[in-house]
């Protein structure tokens, strides 16, 4: 039997400020965050019952409100709440917590000044992101024909719904070919990120990342920055091209869906699971639930 959709589901979510039943949770089609991509959200997981790092999420949520035009009717500890109660309601431990803030239906045009905020805040059980058997021996990619854009062409330091559009194209596009993931360039041809994670390279012992200057420098990417440090790696922020991808001896990816996951293979070239990436992997998974318990 299939799995449910995720519109065909028991439990609750918090909407406007009520908790509703799953399958009530709906909005009208004229929702300008539809039709113009008037929204923002993010990604949490929680870790036996606790949100890893959930005022650093909340912040940026209202921060990228704030690069998309909007104020948040709520404060960051309505919000905070509201994504520990969905838990319980759900009586989720190890999950998924998404919330979503958007431009309701009140204007239909490209204006939206006088459109009322709606948020609402979903979790389920979440698994893995990639199979436990592409995570011990690695991701497979291939670089997409999408790029990320120029900060002068999109909000690109805010989590807005409308720069997926171009991950989803992406992340198809390699799936249809066998891959598990896409790596995206940037505008410029720089190295930047996954669909859906930020990417680490180990140069001779050291960690390369690139520099975050037109995607967004996730949580997670700087959580594992401090977990390498304390295990002295060295790491560097800085623009990478992508004839150096040959050269790297292990890459691993991090997200908070991914968490951290090893890359074996872009574009042909084939890499190792190797003793940073394991490392990092278990000292990521210890400290996730170590907050958790806390």
């Amino acid at each position: 039997m299939s799995s449910p959709t995720f519109e065909d589901r028991d439990g609750f979510i918090w909407y406007n400020g009520e908790m509703v039943p799953w399958r009530d949770a709906k909005l009208h089609v004229l929702n300008h965050g539809l039709h113009y991509a008037s929204a923002v959200f993010e990604g949490e997981r929680s870790y036996e019952g606790e949100i890893f790092k959930l005022r650093e999420h909340t912040e940026r949520l209202f921060y990228s409100a704030v690069v998309m035009g909007f104020q948040i009717p709520y404060t960051l500890e309505d919000i905070d709440q509201a994504c520990r109660d969905v838990l319980t309601a759900n009586r989720i431990q190890d999950g998924y917590v998404r919330p979503v803030a958007w431009r309701g239906p009140e204007m239909m045009g490209v204006s939206a000044q006088h459109n009322k905020i709606q948020v609402a805040i979903a979790a389920w059980p979440w698994p893995a992101y990639f199979s436990p058997e592409a995570r011990m021996k690695g991701i497979r990619l291939t670089t997409t024909r999408w790029r990320r854009p120029s900060p002068e062409c999109a909000p690109v330091q805010a989590k807005a719904a409308g720069l997926y559009m171009i991950c989803t194209l992406a992340k198809h596009e390699a799936e249809a070919e066998g891959f598990d993931d896409a790596l995206m360039l940037d505008w410029r041809g720089q190295v930047s990120e996954s669909t859906g994670a930020n990417i680490f390279l180990n140069f001779d012992g050291a960690l390369h990342t690139p520099t975050a200057d037109c995607f967004l420098s996730g949580i997670t990417r700087q959580t594992v920055m401090d977990l390498a440090r304390q295990r002295g790696v060295d790491v560097i922020e800085r623009a990478i091209m992508p004839d150096e991808l040959v050269d790297a001896m292990e890459i691993f990816v991090t997200g908070t869906a991914a968490e951290v996951t090893p890359v074996g293979e872009i574009d042909g070239h084939q890499y190792v699971v190797g003793d940073i990436t394991k490392q990092l992997m278990e000292d990521y998974d210890a400290v996730v639930r170590r907050k958790a318990a806390a």
